[in-house]
């Protein structure tokens, strides 16, 4: 009676070996492939393979099939998966980062780095301007015509494009005060010497009107005190600001 020795997984099923029924002789293989394998009690079977191939060596006892036990010959994993497919891991929240655009990226740069102009907000203005025009224009055209696609939706749109790029043109100010020039009204305004100092870009009301919020620390190791300046980015206004007692605990940061 023959007796196959297989194993599956999903839809895939593979032949390991194969008894054809008399002696002791395994006819092995991968996959359809098949060799001789002779048990000691038993003599050489002249009998060819279930596919036709040629018996194996009998000296070796294996024909010419990839060695099993050898991961670089097999599909076989250390578990026994035949289907060879690794499973990415799966990232940890802690692996998860934002990235900041290449010119809002100061880390690693050397040299003086120049913080963008907030007046570059008034590109979009100019796009729906323009996209406004042909919008007009294409009403203006075909507006006395039964055209089933140019009708008052466009001018509609014109005239909505244009208020929209109205207010990203005026709430596109100039940056007049740099984060220097920013820094140095706020240790003015704080009255003690600043030793670390951080500046970042804000904006306010519905016009958007950019502003300079700049934390700064005393200079003592480790600090004593720190303050928070709110400097409009227009003329160097102080806008806020208040002083504190440092709440930080810098032991470990100390020198």
């Amino acid at each position: 009676m023959p007796i196959t020795l297989s194993f599956a997984r999903g839809s895939e099923v593979r032949v390991i070996a194969r008894h054809g029924g008399g002696g002791s002789a395994w006819n092995i293989g991968d996959g359809g492939r098949y060799g001789r394998l002779l048990m000691p009690d038993d003599a050489p079977d002249d009998t060819p393979p279930p596919d036709g191939t040629s018996p194996a060596d009998e000296t070796t006892g294996r024909g010419d099939l990839p060695d099993v036990g050898d991961p670089e010959s097999t599909d076989l994993d250390a578990a026994g998966d035949a289907s060879g497919d690794a499973t990415p891991a799966a990232l940890a929240d802690a692996d998860i980062r934002d990235a900041l655009p290449e010119d809002l990226d100061a880390a690693g740069y050397v040299g003086p780095y120049l913080f963008p102009n907030n007046n570059r907000r008034r590109i979009p203005a100019y796009l729906y301007w323009g996209i406004a025009a042909v919008c007009a224009v294409v009403w203006f055209i075909y507006r006395d015509g039964d055209n089933p696609v140019v009708n008052g939706g466009f001018l509609a749109a014109a005239i909505g494009l244009v208020l929209i790029g109205a207010y990203s043109f005026v709430s596109g100010w100039n940056l007049d005060v740099d984060e220097r020039d920013a820094l140095v009204v706020a240790t003015r305004q704080v009255g003690f010497p600043v030793g670390h100092a951080s500046a970042q870009m804000g904006w306010r009301g519905l016009l958007s009107r950019p502003t300079w919020r700049i934390l700064l620390y005393s200079a003592e190791d480790p600090p004593d005190k720190r303050g928070l300046v709110l400097v409009d980015g227009l003329d160097a206004s102080v806008v806020e600001w208040f002083v504190e007692d440092n709440p930080e605990d810098w032991t470990d940061l100390s020198i």
